[in-house]
């Protein structure tokens, strides 16, 4: 089954055939306008030719001209029930389709409300434009309604430029709109990820645009390495075996990391966002590194421990290496980032050759220095891969499914059997679905490692299935579910997402994870829900499974529906999941 990525090309092109990039947004809308337009409609206008299709949101007072103004636009506005989940939903669509999208929300809490979803927009390394409204200046420090302003809220970090947003600004008069035109396009047109916060004062929303926008022009070369530094790198990779560690940074080069493995014999491990980059059916593919990651990896470095390990595009934190001593290659890291700050944080005592580049750049130019054949340094390097488990494992008799029976199934009929994209959510989810699920193309899975926040997944999937424009299945717990799961607003605009409910009455990775710390007397039940009926409740569909041998007819059902659609596995809660890891890595630093 070949994958092709449902993807339209975006309006800001971060790479011409002369390696710049090039915004110049036309003023033909305000040229055939005769009136004049407002803050609001300008801004909008710009993020039209930005790009942006959808805007995820939560409406109110204070945002709704903005919002008004939005909804008479091109782009499409979807109303969600939490400004969290659309948050989520936004980073999620980015990712479907390479599109910057849009965030708003309304004043006081709506902004406090989505700050965890662009917390993990900037993280995961999505184009998020956060919209939201701020107090007008005649009301400030008068108790307004959902008061915004330095009397009750703090300005820095929230509405300035820092480790939350790249950039951020509150619209004060609509001079200040050139400015945040210039911004927004510098950082959209960037290769990496950009999260922008604009908040303008309603008053400020309905005011009147001066002059037209002029035309912004620039260009902006994508970083790589200078030929010293690529002659370096072939020559240490030229002398021994090395290992290639694939990071989530390094998904549109996946053609170009399969050609360097193939033409070097080199084995090749990934982190859990990365998965599918490298194909996990590939025999030089050693398996997941980190959280609920494979012991063939680390079978592979304590018996063929390589000199150089290339790391291509992750920051190798916890959630990938634990910072274990095991995964130190003898020699050291050729560690390769878009970002300079990544390479040497995670391991700081080891020697690190750090590369400042665009991976595809840096792959491409390597590729050139090394024959079609096999390089002799890496001729014993001999991975064992992962074989699958599925068939192998009899059905059990038990009420109760077993989680890793359960993604048996979805490997065979979701992901051999489709091309819909799978998101697992924080929590046991995402450990079994790392584990157990193998993907041979990238795009395909989606999780988040470094906030990790309950209900993205569950919130996201329904960006991820309107954007991708075809099924997107979420792998969530029971509490990520009764947290936040926008069900209902899947059902209004008819998202063709898919929710597969590990369902065992706790949170199971509180309690399995407690336990193993030997922390006693932790109470993470949860009283027994029916997804079903609250999804039917909401005008989806859904199906409870409770036998191992309904699986596959269930999932197969959810594939075939036609509307939003949750499938409510009922678990057994005992079944160890693959979070040793992890625990041992808390142990160390002090929870036990």
């Amino acid at each position: 089954m070949k994958l092709q990525q449902k993807t339209t090309k975006p309006l800001i092109s971060t790479e011409t055939s002369s390696g710049s990039s090039i915004f110049a947004p036309s003023q033909s809308s305000q040229d055939t306008n005769p009136t004049q337009p407002t803050v609001t409609q300008a801004l909008v206008e710009l993020l039209e030719e930005f790009g942006v299709k959808s805007a995820f949101g939560v409406s109110g007072g204070g945002i709704g001209p903005m919002w008004a103004t939005l909804e008479h636009s091109l782009i499409k506005v979807l109303h969600f029930r939490h400004e969290a989940g659309a948050a989520f939903a936004a980073v999620e669509s980015y990712f479907a389709t390479n599109r910057p999208t849009v965030v708003f929300t309304t004043t006081g809490p709506g902004i406090t409300n989505a700050l965890t979803g662009l917390l993990a927009a900037r993280g995961d390394g999505a184009k998020v434009i956060f919209l939201s409204a701020s107090t007008s200046a005649v009301s400030r420090g008068r108790a307004a309604c959902q008061e915004t302003s330095t009397y009750n809220m703090p300005s820095s970090g929230l509405f300035t430029s820092g480790p939350l947003f790249h950039y951020a600004t509150t619209v004060e008069s609509s001079e200040q709109l050139p400015e945040v035109a210039l911004r927004l396009a510098l950082g959209l047109a960037q290769p990496e990820g950009f999260v922008a916060h604009v908040s303008i004062p309603t008053a400020i929303q309905t005011s009147l645009l001066n002059a037209p926008l002029a035309p912004v022009k620039f260009s902006r070369s994508l970083p790589t390495a200078g030929e010293d530094a690529i002659a370096e790198c072939i020559r240490l990779l030229s002398q021994k075996p090395f290992a290639i560690w694939v990071g989530f940074g390094a998904r549109n080069a996946a053609t170009e990391i399969k050609q360097l493995a193939e033409r070097t014999g080199a084995a090749v491990m990934c982190s859990p966002r990365a998965k599918g980059i490298f194909p996990e059916s590939h025999p030089q593919y050693l398996g997941v590194t980190g959280f609920s990651g494979h012991e063939t990896v680390l079978n592979y470095m304590e018996s063929q421990r390589p000199d150089y390990i290339l790391v291509l595009g992750t920051r190798l934190g916890e959630p990938t290496s634990f910072w274990s001593p095991a995964m130190l290659p003898n020699q050291g890291f050729i560690h390769v980032d878009i970002d300079p700050e990544v390479p040497g944080t995670a391991y700081p005592t080891a020697n690190t050759f750090a590369i400042h580049s665009e991976i595809k750049v840096f792959v491409k130019n390597l590729l050139r220095y090394f024959p079609s054949t096999s390089c002799k340094g890496n001729s014993r390097i001999a991975p064992t891969t992962r074989q699958s488990s599925y068939g192998q494992i009899p059905f059990a008799p038990t009420s109760l499914v077993r989680p890793e029976i359960l993604m048996d199934a979805i490997q065979k009929v979701i992901v051999e059997g489709s091309d819909a994209i799978v998101m697992a959510e924080a929590g046991n989810s995402f450990a079994w679905a790392t584990h157990h699920l193998k993907f041979d193309q990238p795009y395909r899975y989606r999780i988040s490692t470094g906030v990790g926040a309950m209900g993205h997944a569950a919130t996201g999937v329904v960006g991820a299935a309107l954007g991708w424009h075809d099924k997107a299945i979420a792998i969530a717990g029971d509490g990520a579910m009764l947290m936040n799961s926008e069900i209902n607003t899947a059902v209004k605009y008819e998202a063709p997402a898919v929710w597969i409910v590990l369902n065992d009455a706790r949170y199971n990775m509180c309690d399995q994870g407690m336990n193993l710390q030997g922390l006693k007397g932790i109470d993470a039940h949860i009283p027994p829900a029916d997804f079903v009926k609250i999804a039917q409740g909401m005008g989806a569909d859904g199906i409870r499974v409770e036998k191992e041998s309904d699986l596959e007819a269930a999932l197969a059902k959810a594939m075939a529906a036609t509307i939003p659609f949750v499938v409510d596995v009922i678990i057994d809660p005992t079944f160890p999941s693959p979070i040793a890891g992890r625990v041992k890595s808390l142990m160390k630093q002090g929870a036990k």
